[in-house]
This record gives C-alpha cells, structure tokens and sequence, in this order.
C-alpha cells in the first residue's frame, strides 16, 4: 500500500512519542479536520428512493404507452403497460436500498470504538471521534480504527488481504516517533479495514475518514457510476424511432382516408387500428421479461445476478481481470511439503513445528499446523519469546518431567539453520531447497529443537547448539477446476489477467500453474508511479500485475474498457469494491467474499469457483442472441402488419385489419415474442466474440436481411389481399386470406428462428396454426371475425408463404449468430 506523507503541521505537538493529546487538542484537530467518518450515512427514505426512480427513462416511455392505450380504449394493453412496470420500479428501489445495504457491508470491517490516551488516561470512545494525533490501543483480533504509524508493540502480525490482496500476514515493526514519518515505509503502518493477528500495538493516529486508504474505497464507490448499457440504449433507440413512425403514419393516415371521402369514423377507426398494431409495446416488455429469465437461467448456474441488466454484459465479456487471493486460490494457507530432517519423518517434523507454534495466536501459519497435527494441551510450555523481525523467530520452552527442559523454536529457514549445528555443505543443500520452494510461491518455514536441562533460566531465549528438524512449505492452493476454466477462456478469445497484491514471485508461480500465458506468463509490477494505461499501451499481452494497489486496480479496469474490451472484475475483498464497481461486470465470491464486494457486484459467484465464470459467460451469450432472435421475429412480424395496416387504406380499398383482429394478432405475437425464444439452448461450445464495447443491436447486414423478408412478408399480404378480393370480390374473404398468410408467416418465423428445438416453440407454431384453423374454417367463428372460409387453391398459397418464411428466417437466424461470434 502507499501512503501519504501529512504535514508536520497536521499533527499536534506532543511531550513524547507515547503521549496522548489533550481535550482543547481534540477539539482544534476535530474543528480543523472533522470526525473520523470513513463510510458516510447512506440515506434509505422512500422520498430518496421515489426521487431516483423517476430518473429511469423506461418507465416513463412505459407511462406514456399506457396513457396512449387509454386514450384509444385498448384498456388491456393499458393495464400491460402499467404493469409492465412493477418490475422496474422494484428493481430501482432495490438498487437504492442495495447502495445502502452496501455502506453497512463496508462499514462492517471497521472498529466502532477504540481505547485512546486523552488527557493523561486511556479511555474507551467511538472510533468515530478520533483524529490525527490520538494515541491508540490495538489488542490482537481488533481491527485498526484509523490510519496510522505503529509506535509501540513486538511481535505485530496484519491480515491485509482486504486492502492488498496478500494472503499471508504481514508483520510490522514501530517507528519511534511521529518525527520518523519522513522515512516510514509500509511496514510501519496500520491502516483502518485491516486486522491485528498477533501483539499489541500502540497506533499513532495520521489519517482519519476519507481521507484512510479505506475512506478513499468509499469515495470511489460512492463516486462511481454506471451509464446506460449498449443494449438498452439499442432499446431506446429502436422504441423511439417507432414510435415517432408509428404516431406520424397514424396522422397521415387519417388525413387521406378523410381526403378519400371514407368520413371521420373510417378515418379515426384506420388511425387507431394502426396505432394498436404499430406502437412497439412488446420491445420493452420481452427486454424485462428475459432479463428475468436471464437470472433464473444463471441462478442454475451457481451465478447469483443482482443487477439484472448484468444479464445483457455477462455474455459479451471479453478480458477478466480477476484476484488471486480467495478467488484463484483458496484464500487459506495450507501446509503443502513436508521436509524433515534425517532421523525424522513426517510426524515427527511435525510435532516439534506444533511444540514451537501457539494455539490461541491467531497466525494463519500456525492455524495450519494445528489443522495438520491437531490440538495439542500447552499445559507444559513454561515459556515463550514470540516473534519479531530483529530474529525473526519464535521459540517456545516446554517442561519434560524428569527429562528436563526442551526449546523448540521455527521462523525463517536461514534463521533457524544459522542456530543449528550442521555442515556448510548440508545448510546449502536445505538453502537451495528453500529457493526452490520461494520461486514456486511457497512460504518455508524453518524447525529446531534443544534439549535443556531442568534448572535452565527461563528468562533468556538460546542462541545456539539446535538441532534442524527439518522444513514445512505453505501455500495458497489454486482452487479446483481453475486451470481447466482459464483454458476455456482463451480459447474463447478472453483475454484473463490475475491483479493481485502479491509478490511477483508467487503470482508468477500461481499464473503459471494455472496456464497463463500459455506457461509462461508475462508479469509486470506496477509503481505508484505508473499510469497503467501507458504500460498497457506498449505491453498489451499482460497476464499478471503484482503489487497493485486498489487505484491501480481500478485504473487497469478504465485502461481496458478504454481499449474498447468489455471487462469483468473477480473479487472477494473490500480492495476490490472499486474495480467491481466500475467493471462491465462484477463477480463477487459469495462464500469468502465481504459483505461490501457481494453487495456492490451486479454478480455473486455462489460457489466461489472460477469454472462458474465460463459458464455464466456462455448461459449469458445464449440468452443475449436469444432476446436478439425474439426481437428478429417482433420486426418481421409487425413490418407485415403495420405495411397491411397502412397500405391497404391507402389504396382507398376497405380496412384490411379490424380492431378485433389487431387483437387475435396480439395473441399469437406476444407469447411468441417471450416464450419461444427465452429457453433456446447453446448451439454449440464457447465461441470468440467480437472484441468491441458500443456494439449495435444488429449489424447493417442483419438490417438488411430484416428488412428484405419483412418485406417480402408484406408484399405477400398485400397480394394475397388484392387477389383474394379480385376473385371472390369479397372483403371477408380478402381479409381471411391476408390473416392466414401473416399467421402463418409468424409461424413460419418461429420455426426458422427456433429450428424448433423446444416444446414451448413446438407448441405456439402448433397453437398459431390451429386458431388459424378454427378461426378462419369454422363459419360461426369466421362470421362473428367477419372473415370467410379458405379454398383449398387458397390454403396451398398459404402453405407456401409458411415453408417460405421459414427459410428465410433460418437465413436471419444463421447471419445473426455470425454478428455475435464473427
């Protein structure tokens, strides 16, 4: 982490380097600088909510389609309307009360209160009331109320993962006064959001509220903001400039039937029957409705969707930026190598590693150890010297009855073997293993034993004449089924990137074990001084970025989506909170990951398993092209409709639609829209997607191939029209007729588009067709839809037209599948 350096006038003068501040300092630094607010109040009133809602641009186009349908009596479709938007505005109060949800998640990782030195004596008040200069007491498993220079306290182990990533414990070591500050480095601070393992320390308070490494998250979370997603602004577009048509044509239209002479009533009946068939209500609602069906379909998938536009990204993903720690890895040390000592094995090695380790210490390292060996009683230890980085290890004396006394001590391997009694030759052999060990990414950790005899002073640690028990390798496993994933990825034409705070050394050794980089993977390390979009610029094949602080992090995120790639973010710590909320996507880990990384993700891995991500990536592209396919079939369904609706009273000839066939029309087209497509399974196995961010909703050529066989289909009904009325002269029989071939088109389109692959599409061809059947056959149903019953000369054009629609949608289907892949 890096930190900045205050001036020396943001601190009060002090007596001594242990001295507290007084109640007339508290109040000047507290009127200076304010309280230590590092996660502001998020405010949860309806009013807040209701204001936030408003701004959705979607439900007011759903308001005004209803207030439309009202005006023209189609009540039903009003009451389609406004309910179509229930899901909206819940979805907008959830997000508002998630922003909240997510403050407290953050908070979560704050100490509420802490033990300062004021006016001579300590005292326990709310964290929220330090300020620089205070004097604080961390006990071991309390978190840092603030950030600050450790001034006091031996034997100081973090956990940091939250802030950095590492999964190890970082040790720490004081600084012997606020003087110092010039020339502390990173092991001499301890900053708010992180946890004290071992030790009690003495926190010299620099930073408070915002203005923390933890303050800053906060800010760039509460700071950032998403824009409207290309496929809702493809949405928008398409609703609006149908909508502007739709209204113009229903204008133009009643001026000519009255021009015509046809009166008023024809004129206002041919406005409205072409404002019911052409106002594009159903774009909207088959959008939510597969959104919907967009989070369930993942829900299966162990991918627990938020946000549910995240549905509409998730499949258009191009580069994942994902963490080591708890995401690639386990986020747990285990102890992995066993390297005993000759006259040793396993058990034995392990034995004097849990003699010199402590039970209650909170040391991950020493977790492991008891996991591996089990508990053991410490009636018998009589003393201990715990660790500081000056030695650099920890012993522990035990009492052995008659046997004596008996000194077991572990830490660092050239440490230890520097106290043992070996060869030169044998302490390089164990050296090198060591080295072999720390290039694959393993902590080694060195043993000795000493036996002693029974009136042996307690009171100072041996120096020397230990005997080397051997050496233990940690490490942070790679989780199950990862490499396999990443391997999909890139033959999918994803571009993976682990970020992680850790060294080099050991995200090169998980990177590799992984296959990034094909094996051999390219590392960088950035430094505060780098701009990663200039070190992405000239090196784009980057696989690891080690040392990355949460800026960089999230500054790696804006670098790509500026190169124009759709980014996914993977994490499970608050230093991730920024990049997944910035990413295209967030993918929180939901059994390790913090409450604030889950609460800010649109995504939650529910499993933790990177495998999760592939195949969310592919359930996501198959429900992206099948909501492309449902809106294919609503443009080349309702271009016949509304030509046939419009044309016809153009001509002067009698209304091809009737308001009572508008609405039968309806009936097949908007379960079909919603139903047929939403459950269409993968064609095939994860394809390269096109690597661009502002993608169109269709590509000009798909365009084309719409407009041609909505073309066609129109000219088809149109005909079947006119020759239907030039040879029975009969408008019920012409109707009839032009019905049947946009039935039966529809069908044919559902058919094509679907290959039929589901019972639900099997089922609405087959449900179209019969009330076809029904509806145009029967003489009591055709008379009452004042329409006539078929010839067989009639139903073999039918035929005809259907076999034809479904080629050529099967044409669309196949050019629409190459825009999504090609």
């Amino acid at each position: 982490m890096i930190y900045r350096r205050p001036s020396a006038k943001q601190l009060p003068a002090l007596e001594t380097p242990t001295s507290g501040l007084t109640t007339a300092q508290v109040e000047a630094q507290r009127n200076a600088l304010g309280f230590n607010d590092i996660v502001p109040q998020a405010s949860s009133s309806w009013w807040s909510i209701a204001r936030d809602t408003v701004r959705d641009p979607m439900l007011w186009f759903l308001a005004f389609t209803a207030g439309l349908f009202g005006l023209l009596g189609q009540f039903t479709e009003a009451l389609t309307m406004l309910l179509a938007m229930l899901p909206l505005l819940g979805m907008d109060a959830y997000l508002h009360l998630r922003t909240t949800a997510s403050s407290a998640g953050l908070a979560s990782r704050l100490a509420s209160s802490a033990r300062a030195l004021r006016d001579g004596r300590w005292q326990l008040i709310p964290a929220q009331q330090l300020v620089p200069g205070d004097l604080v007491e961390v006990v071991s498993g309390e978190y840092f109320p603030a950030d600050g220079l450790l001034v006091k306290g031996t034997g100081l182990q973090v956990d940091e993962s939250t802030l950095t990533g590492e999964s190890l414990p970082v040790s720490k070591h004081i600084v012997d006064a606020p003087e110092a500050l010039a020339a502390a480095t990173e092991e001499n601070w301890g900053a708010a959001g992180t946890r004290l393992l071992t030790g009690t320390a003495w926190l010299r308070i620099i930073w408070t509220g915002g203005d923390t490494r933890y303050g800053e998250i906060v800010r760039t979370v509460a700071e950032g903001s998403h824009e409207s997603t290309p496929l809702q602004k493809a949405i928008a577009q398409l609703v609006a400039i149908l909508l502007a048509v739709a209204l113009v044509g229903c204008v133009v239209l009643a001026a000519i039937r009255l021009w015509q002479g046809h009166g008023w009533i024809d004129a206002l009946l041919s406005a409205v029957t072409l404002a019911i068939a052409a106002i594009p209500e159903e774009f909207p609602v088959v959008y939510t409705f597969f959104l919907g069906v967009g989070v369930f379909r993942l829900a299966k998938k162990n991918a627990l969707v938020r946000r549910a536009v995240a549905v509409e990204n998730i499949g258009r993903v191009t580069c994942i930026l994902s963490d080591k720690t708890g995401t690639i890895t386990e986020g747990a040390l285990v102890l992995s190598h066993y390297m005993p000592a000759p006259g040793l094995d396993n058990h034995g090695l392990l034995q004097v590693a849990t003699f010199a380790a402590r039970q209650d210490s909170g040391d991950p390292l020493d977790q492991a150890l008891f996991k591996a060996f089990g508990t053991t009683s410490a009636s018998g230890r009589v003393a201990e010297f715990p660790f500081t980085e000056a030695r650099r290890r920890e012993t522990a004396i035990w009492s052995k009855d008659a046997a004596g006394l008996a000194a077991y001590t572990k830490g660092a391997p050239e440490t230890i073997l520097a106290i043992c009694e070996l060869p030169e030759l044998e302490r390089s052999h164990w050296l090198d293993a060591v080295n072999q060990h720390a290039q694959s990414g393993r902590k080694v950790i060195g043993f000795a034993w000493k036996t002693m005899p029974a009136g042996a002073t307690l009171t100072l640690e041996p120096e020397q004449g230990f005997q080397f028990a051997g050496l233990l390798a940690f490490e942070d496993p790679v989780r199950e089924g990862v490499r396999e994933a990443v391997a999909d990825c890139m033959v999918a034409g994803m571009h993976v990137i682990m970020v992680t705070g850790d060294h080099p050394a050991t995200a090169t050794a998980i990177a590799r074990s992984i296959g990034l980089g094909g094996g051999s993977p390219q590392v960088i390390t950035l430094t505060s001084e780098d701009d990663p979009a200039s070190v992405i610029a000239s090196c784009r094949a980057i696989d690891v970025v080690a040392r990355a602080t949460p800026t960089q992090k999230l500054a790696l995120v804006q670098a790509f989506q500026a190169q124009g790639e759709l980014v996914a973010v993977t994490g499970d710590g608050v230093n991730d909170v920024p990049a997944l909320r910035q990413a295209d996507i967030g993918l929180a880990m939901g059994e390790r990951g913090t409450r604030s990384a889950r609460e800010v993700a649109p995504v939650v891995l529910l499993d933790d398993n990177f495998r999760t991500i592939v195949d969310a990536v592919a359930e996501g592209r198959q429900l992206f092209q099948n909501l492309r396919l449902a809106f294919v079939y609503l443009l080349l369904v309702h271009l016949p409709l509304v030509i046939g609706a419009a044309a016809i009273p153009l001509m002067g000839l009698p209304l091809l639609f009737l308001p009572l066939h508008i609405v039968w029309l309806e009936l097949v087209i908007h379960p079909t829209a919603m139903m047929a497509f939403q459950d269409l399974p993968s064609s095939g196995p994860l394809a390269p997607v096109q690597h661009q961010r502002a993608t169109r909703f269709f590509s000009t050529e798909v365009w084309w191939w719409i407009v041609l066989v909505g073309g066609l289909a129109s000219v088809a009904i149109v005909w079947s029209y006119l020759y239907a009325l030039g040879t029975e002269k009969t408008v019920e029989h012409a109707r009839a007729m032009a019905i049947a071939v946009l039935l039966v088109s529809s069908a044919g389109i559902t058919s094509g588009l679907t290959r039929l692959r589901r019972a639900a599409a099997r089922w609405l061809v087959l449900g179209t067709l019969l009330s076809l059947v029904l509806g145009i056959q029967l003489p009591g149903l055709s008379h009452l839809l004042n329409l006539q019953p078929l010839h067989a000369s009639d139903w073999m054009l039918v035929t005809l037209a259907f076999f034809a629609s479904m080629l050529l949608s099967m044409v669309v289907s196949s050019r629409l599948k190459h825009q999504l892949t090609g």
